[in-house]
C-alpha cells in the first residue's frame, strides 16, 4: 500500500488540495480516467483507484449544465477516492475542488501528458506494492544477464563477484539483495545502508564504486537465473550434461538453478561467465545437448547404413 503523500512526493505532484478529513491509502496498481463517471454511469467504478483527469474528462465534465455538473460530482465524490490528479498542468475547477474540500480528497497536479503520467504511475504502484524478500547472496549482471549468486558462508560468493567485476561486468548487491516481483519478473537490488560496499575476509568492507568507478555499479537488475555455489563433495553425483534442468521459486517465480560445486583450482567467474552466455542461447532456442543428440544419432544412423 502506498500513502497520499508518498504518491504525490515519488511522482513530484503540485499539491492543489492536501488530504484533511482522511488519510486513504492507494491499494491499487492501476489509474481511472473517470471520464464516463462524469457521463452518468456509476455501475463499474474503479473508485479505489487515484483518478486521472485529462483534457478529454475535462471538457467534458465543463460542458454539462451547472445543475447536471453538481450532481454528478456529488454522486462521484460520495465514493472512497484516494486522491485526483489533473493532468496537462489544467487549471482545477472551482466546482470540482469545493467538492474536494467538503470530502476530504486530495488533489494534485502534474504537467505531464495523461498517457504518459498513466503509464509513470502504474510503474511506480508496480514496484511500490510489489510483493519483496531479503535474499542472502550476491547479485551481479554479466553480459545483461541478472546472476543471483548463492551460498553458505565463506564458499567464495564475493570473491567470484570481484572477479566478475574486474572482467567488466557489474555488481548489483553483496551480500543482501532486496527482491521484489513486479509482474511475473523478479528485480533485485542492494539495500541502500550497504550499497556499493563489498565484503572481503582478510580485507574488510571496501567500496567497488571508489575502487572500480561509477561504471562497475548497476542499481537495478532483472534475476535471470541462480548460480548456487557449495563445497565440493567427493562421490556426490553432479549433473555432467546440463539436461536436468532445476528451478528455485522465488516469491512464486521458478527461476533456472544451476549447482556449481566448488574446490580449489575452479575458475567461478569464468563458469558464471560461461552459464550467462548458456543460459541466453537457450533462450534463443538454442540446446547444446539436444545438438549433441542429432550429432550422436546422425554418427550412429549412418554406421548402421554402412553396416547393412
Amino acid at each position: 500500500m502506498v500513502t497520499q503523500q508518498a504518491f504525490a512526493k515519488a511522482l513530484a505532484l503540485e499539491v492543489i488540495h492536501p488530504a484533511q478529513k482522511r488519510s486513504m491509502q492507494i491499494e491499487v496498481a492501476d489509474v481511472c480516467r473517470p471520464g464516463i463517471q462524469f457521463a452518468g454511469y456509476f455501475e463499474v467504478f474503479a473508485h479505489a483507484r487515484p483518478q486521472v483527469i485529462g483534457k478529454t474528462e475535462m471538457a467534458y465534465l465543463m460542458s454539462l449544465p451547472e445543475e447536471i455538473r453538481s450532481a454528478r460530482l456529488e454522486r462521484y465524490f460520495s465514493y472512497d477516492i484516494p486522491c485526483i490528479v489533473i493532468a496537462r498542468g489544467m487549471d482545477c475547477p472551482q466546482v470540482l475542488l469545493d467538492q474536494a474540500r467538503a470530502h476530504g480528497v486530495p488533489i494534485y497536479r502534474t504537467q505531464d501528458e495523461t498517457s504518459a503520467f498513466t503509464g509513470k504511475v502504474i510503474t511506480y504502484l508496480s514496484e511500490a506494492m510489489a510483493p519483496r524478500i531479503t535474499q542472502h547472496g550476491v547479485l551481479v549482471d554479466v553480459f545483461g544477464v541478472g546472476v543471483l549468486i548463492t551460498g553458505e558462508s565463506g564458499v567464495g560468493k564475493s570473491e567470484c563477484a570481484l572477479e566478475l567485476i574486474k572482467r567488466g561486468h557489474l555488481l548489483v548487491a553483496d551480500d543482501v539483495v532486496d527482491i521484489a516481483r513486479v509482474g511475473h519478473k523478479l528485480r533485485g537490488e542492494s539495500p541502500e545502508i550497504v550499497r556499493d560496499f563489498m565484503e572481503l575476509r582478510g580485507i574488510g568492507i571496501v567500496d567497488i564504486k571508489l575502487i572500480f568507478g561509477i561504471g562497475a555499479i548497476l542499481r537495478k537488475k532483472s534475476i535471470d537465473m541462480v548460480i548456487h555455489l557449495e563445497l565440493w563433495i567427493p562421490g556426490k553425483d553432479y549433473d555432467r550434461l546440463g539436461n536436468k534442468d532445476k528451478t528455485m521459486d522465488i516469491l512464486g517465480v521458478d527461476v533456472p538453478l544451476i549447482n556449481v560445486p566448488v574446490r580449489s583450482g575452479r575458475n567461478l567467474a569464468m563458469i558464471v561467465e560461461i552459464a550467462a552466455r548458456n543460459w541466453r542461447l537457450k533462450n534463443e532456442g538454442y540446446s547444446a545437448v539436444s545438438e549433441l543428440d542429432k550429432r550422436l544419432g546422425a554418427m550412429y544412423g549412418k554406421k548402421d547404413d554402412s553396416d547393412f
